[in-house]
């Protein structure tokens, strides 16, 4: 039973820590992703990275993201693809060349360097989300963008992942199939998005139908998370991240006459349990080792993360015909690398595509571009909203 004393530790110092974070006029994901580092390895070493937190913790991320798609304007997202798609490339492109250029300073091998560009072109958009919703900004067309961004971003990093371990990889268990046939692969995941249609336009609705006739408690919110959690399965079990199939399921959800209702619902479970056990679980990945000795290699690696995604998401937003304000907060909100990089390394470090004396740094990389994107986003956002307030004293 010691797994419910680490549950309840969790809890209450996530409770705390996001509370001062609030006071201290930062997002209180901040607190909850410090407390992760303060229980775990890196400092206490109360918490650590067992099954049961890692099983948590991706429960946590589904439900989240979930709550994001549930919360999505879905003619929104249709209008702005285009500049989602500007966003999510030249957020790929400008990380991938960067930051191999950099690691090669280093002394990376070739494979090695484009492997640890692979790594930071991935967007964590979960804890832009947290954010955005703290500070009601994710149904905007900046937050729409960042959204659709993301999902682009992941596809792109996870096809680009899949390609260099199958040209210089060993056979690489990710978390649904082995390394196979990249050309079946990609043919599979393209009838998945397709069928995402039909999913959104016919199937759902119909299961939630179902689901409101069921004579069970909440049975439409049953039928919500059988959907979530359905669809995140079907993604993974392809080669995608989770997270996408657990977003289309909340946007296929929240086009349906019960959103409002399943949103009262789970706001509860995600945010009181699960969400904060997730946070936690991204700073349990963090370790001191070795830190001194990799400080100048973590620094310019961070510095060029934070960089290269503001100003290629940024470039691409300003290209699509936003302000440079908008550019700017759009950038910050696909900083955050947090599980998707995580996972990423954690491939390649197995598929000896990154060393075992560079993964402690690279993770330690990971977490600090985590750490520093929420505080980037809260302030590109407070200064979108003055600069309205501006304009509009401006007008009248």
């Amino acid at each position: 039973m010691g797994y419910i004393g680490t549950l309840s530790l969790i809890l209450i110092v996530t409770a705390v820590a996001g509370h001062i974070s609030v006071r201290m006029g930062l997002p209180a994901v901040i607190g909850q992703l410090l407390s992760g580092i303060v229980l775990g390895p890196a400092l206490l070493g109360w918490v650590s990275a067992t099954p049961f937190i890692k099983d948590f913790a991706e429960l946590g991320v589904i439900i989240l993201m979930f709550m994001a798609g549930l919360e999505s304007d879905l003619q929104l997202l249709k209008k702005y693809w285009k500049p989602s798609l500007l966003v999510a490339v030249l957020g790929v492109i400008l990380p991938v060349g960067v930051i191999d250029w950099c690691s090669q300073l280093f002394h990376l091998s070739n494979v090695e360097s484009l492997f640890l560009g692979v790594t930071f072109a991935a967007t964590s958009v979960s804890i832009s989300v947290a954010v955005l919703k703290e500070l009601n900004a994710l149904d905007g067309k900046e937050g729409t963008t960042i959204l659709g961004a993301a999902v682009v971003d992941d596809v792109l990093a996870v096809l680009i992942l899949s390609l260099m371990v199958s040209l210089f990889g060993g056979q690489v268990g990710t978390s649904s199939s082995q390394s196979t046939n990249l050309g079946l692969t990609l043919a599979i995941q393209a009838v998945f998005f397709v069928s995402l249609f039909v999913v959104v336009k016919w199937l759902v609705p119909l299961l939630m139908k179902i689901g409101d006739a069921l004579l069970v408690p909440t049975s439409v919110t049953l039928m919500s998370l059988v959907i979530c959690f359905g669809l995140a399965y079907l993604a993974d079990f392809i080669g995608l991240s989770a997270v996408i199939g657990a977003f289309f399921a909340g946007i296929a959800v929240g086009q349906t006459d019960y959103h409002e209702v399943i949103d009262r619902h789970i706001q509860p479970i995600g945010n009181a349990v699960f969400i904060p056990v997730f946070f936690v679980s991204i700073g349990l990945n963090m370790s001191f080792n070795g830190f001194l000795n990799d400080f100048w290699f973590i620094v310019v690696i961070t510095v060029a993360a934070i960089a290269t995604k503001l100003l290629g998401a940024g470039i691409g937003a300003k290209i699509a015909g936003f302000s440079w304000t908008s550019g700017y907060e759009i950038g910050a909100g696909m900083v955050s690398r947090g599980e998707m990089a995580l996972i990423i390394a954690q491939i390649g470090y197995q598929g000896k595509l990154l060393s075992a004396d560079r993964y402690s740094a690279v993770i330690t990389a990971i977490i600090l571009t985590t750490l520093i994107a929420p505080l980037l986003l809260r302030q590109s956002i407070h200064h979108q909203e003055k600069e309205k307030l501006e304009g509009s004293v401006h007008d009248h």
